[in-house]
């Protein structure tokens, strides 16, 4: 077999299983676009938080936040917390990506929990790396496409229901928070962190505005990770199945979406 048809099989492969994410990731976009627009968002703030945000995770939070009434600021600054690990997986990708300029700028958008577990997925010197970057755009541009239709399709129907709240839609958050910890909790440690943020979130409930007793519990889980370093480290530093290429989180559930 020559090394021109091993490529196509290689390149057909990522290319199948990039649509694939971005089929089941874009599905957590209908949610979203309901529950934005349900929780008093107009459809043009909805489709610009999925069309210039692009985590999900960090977007179910903004809207969680307004939709409890908290302000602007608490569902900002919760949204950005949750955002943060995008940074780490960054400086990962870097050297796989080799990108300058305005394709930099680009990657950067494109980071996500998915992009970054399937590039690492794929073996960095195969093919002189481009198996890899090809399954890190591919994944991209797949979960940008099928997140922001699926927002746009959630939007859409939920102006026509009218108060999408009356069909439960509120409790699209939750569920979308506990299908993206759920795979997460491996082990003792992130057992007993969420516990306790659970706990503190609980606790402060009662007396701090809506957004503010999540802050304290992310803090929680800050302050578990400065203090634990290594052991709790990011996929941006875990070590690498030298045969798989894979990761135990890489196979963590889509984080509520591109996140």
């Amino acid at each position: 077999m020559t090394a021109a048809a091993t490529w196509t099989e290689e390149r057909r492969s990522v290319v199948r299983d990039a649509t694939g994410v971005g089929i089941a990731v874009g599905a957590y976009g209908i949610g979203f676009g309901a529950l934005s627009v349900a929780s008093g968002l107009t459809f043009a703030q909805t489709m610009a938080l999925s069309l210039l945000m692009f985590t999900g995770a960090s977007q179910f939070a903004l809207v969680g936040v307004i939709s409890a009434g908290g302000g602007s600021i608490a569902a900002g600054l919760t949204a950005l917390l949750l955002g943060v690990r995008n940074t780490l997986y960054g400086l990962r990708m870097a050297p796989v990506l080799q990108v300058t300029g305005f394709k930099r700028a680009i990657a950067a958008q494109l980071t996500i929990d998915e992009t970054t577990a399937m590039a690492l997925a794929r073996d960095e010197d195969a093919f002189e790396g481009r198996s890899a970057r090809l399954a890190f755009w591919a994944t991209g541009l797949s979960v940008y496409v099928f997140w922001n239709l699926a927002t746009l399709i959630g939007a859409l129907g939920a102006g026509a229901l009218g108060d999408p709240r009356a069909f439960g839609l509120d409790a699209v958050i939750p569920a979308a928070f506990l299908a993206l910890l759920w795979p997460r909790l491996k082990g003792r440690d992130p057992w007993a962190i969420a516990i306790i943020s659970a706990v503190v979130a609980l606790a402060l409930t009662p007396f701090l505005r809506p957004g503010l007793p999540v802050l304290a519990a992310a803090l929680v889980a800050v302050i578990a990770g400065l203090r634990a370093g290594p052991a709790l480290a990011p996929i941006a530093s875990a070590p690498r199945d030298a045969q798989t290429g894979a990761r135990e989180e890489d196979g963590a559930a889509p984080g509520g979406g591109p996140a």
